[in-house]
């Protein structure tokens, strides 16, 4: 996220950029496992941070994948809740990657997407059953 956050040099609202991350997963993802998959997967992530981000409830999967619901969103969530939202989403979105595609396949689409980080230091919590 901090490495999108120093290419934006868009004029989009506050709302909108704060989910470019999620967004730019899109068309890796689509690729993988259709368009279709692609919004069951972040639907799910968003229904996942929704339980722990209240406010996410006002935003919804839109029919090409990306996040409707956002408008105005700035007026009534504060930069510092955006932030937190689209950390909790892009959790639970790689959170579902992980059990679906497994560690490798995961780290392979994240490079591919953001190539100038480095994840060699990534490390990824296993979870016991």
């Amino acid at each position: 996220m901090a490495q999108e956050a120093r290419d934006s040099r868009s004029s989009r609202s506050t709302a909108l950029a704060a989910f470019h991350v999620c967004e730019k997963l899109g068309p890796p993802l689509a690729t993988l496992a259709g368009n279709i998959g692609f919004r069951a997967l972040l639907s799910r992530a968003l229904a996942l941070a929704s339980d722990e981000v209240p406010w996410l409830r006002t935003v919804h999967v839109e029919d090409d994948g990306s996040l409707g619901g956002l408008d105005g969103l700035e007026a009534r969530v504060s930069p510092k809740e955006l932030a937190d939202g689209e950390v909790v989403l892009l959790a639970h979105l790689l959170g579902l990657l992980l059990a679906f595609i497994g560690e490798d396949l995961t780290l392979r689409l994240t490079r591919e997407v953001w190539p100038k980080v480095s994840l060699s230091d990534m490390t990824v919590a296993k979870r016991s059953s």
